[in-house]
């Protein structure tokens, strides 16, 4: 009896970089494979496997298209952070002409659902301040080594706001006045970040890139980005995480305690605590700034809807941060006014079926 195909629009193509990453371990490597299951993806074109061996071990595969992602950041940076005595990724086998890597397993629990569960913010959040502190303190001369974070790349972080998240999420023509005051907004906080001191910025440490783990807590990942830049810009991705909100009282006990740990640690130049509260705050709206033309733009160029829900508590975090400084109330007042009355019908808008 011949076998009946099924119609083609119900085949699933072909997972050809699978495949080459099956290949790559299980016949170059020679590492033989009980399973490799998806583990996680990210925000950019990177996929990650977790690959069980046939002794039970586990390790993970990242994939990184060479055409879309280069690793050469990534292996340098993991380098770097690994010289600081914080928990990254050991680097097992690289593959630079097909971007795969073999890499430690640093498990399945990220920072996020553990901080939700009582009782247990204080201590995740004392080990990843303690890590922090690892990386900006043993990290000091090691951060000269990473491109800057310069006025240039503030500036083009910032402008994500407008061409994906006014103009392309929230629909709007901005007048000439509106654009007048983003861009004094603008260069008041890239003013602000270029006079914090420089530390290595690992630009994404929240809860989705911290992994708890039982030893050497936490699991640091998803810092190939890393720049030399503000003090306080990692701190705020920690504290005002686009993720998890937490009361304003317990984020500044955070930030004190933070600075506390600098000073122990004999961190040369450490500001104040009214003074690194303020810059905490003024790069944190420069960070949400960015994030919400960076999360606009995850839905409307990659596809990736679920990053919408994360926009109304980013928008927040502006809107809060802005009302705190009498520089910044025109741009409070634009956002409450111009901006936020927008975006819940933008972000129906895009789920409602095509």
């Amino acid at each position: 009896m011949t076998a009946t195909l099924p119609p083609m629009e119900f085949m699933n193509p072909p997972d050809l970089r699978l495949e080459a990453l099956r290949r790559w371990i299980s016949v170059e490597l020679a590492r033989p494979m009980a399973s490799i299951d998806v583990a996680s993806a990210d925000a950019s074109f990177r996929r990650y496997f977790r690959v069980t061996e046939e002794g039970g071990a586990t390790l993970i595969a990242m994939d990184a298209p060479p055409d879309k992602e280069d690793i050469r950041p990534y292996l340098s940076v993991a380098r770097l952070l690994a010289q600081t005595g914080v928990h990254v990724p050991h680097v097992h086998e690289v593959n630079l002409a097909e971007g795969f890597v073999l890499l430690e397993d640093l498990g399945s629990t990220p920072y996020l659902g553990e901080l939700r569960k009582p009782g247990r913010a204080a201590p995740l959040y004392g080990a990843a301040l303690e890590a922090l502190a690892d990386i900006q303190v043993n990290g000091l001369e090691l951060a000269a080594q990473l491109p800057p974070y310069d006025a240039a790349v503030l500036e083009r972080e910032m402008g994500l706001l407008t061409e994906w998240f006014t103009s392309r999420h929230l629909g709007l023509d901005l007048a000439a006045e509106e654009r007048g005051l983003l861009r004094a907004s603008f260069d008041l906080l890239i003013a602000e970040a270029l006079a914090q001191p420089k530390v290595f910025v690992h630009r994404d440490y929240h809860s989705r890139n911290l992994m708890v783990l039982p030893e050497r807590n936490p699991g640091v990942i998803d810092f190939q980005d890393a720049l030399h830049g503000p003090l306080a810009y990692d701190l705020v991705s920690l504290l005002k995480d686009c993720y998890i909100a937490w009361p304003r009282e317990q984020v500044e006990r955070w930030v004190h305690e933070y600075r506390a740990r600098l000073q122990q640690r004999g961190f040369p130049g450490l500001p104040g605590e009214r003074e690194l509260l303020r810059q905490f705050d003024m790069i944190g709206l420069q960070r949400h700034i960015k994030v919400l033309g960076i999360f606009a733009r995850l839905w409307w160029r990659d596809g990736k809807i679920g990053y919408l829900a994360d926009l109304p508590l980013t928008l927040a975090y502006c809107c809060d941060t802005a009302a705190r400084y009498g520089e910044l109330q025109p741009l409070a007042r634009w956002l409450e006014h111009r901006i936020a009355p927008n975006l819940a019908a933008a972000n129906a808008k895009a789920r409602a079926p095509s």
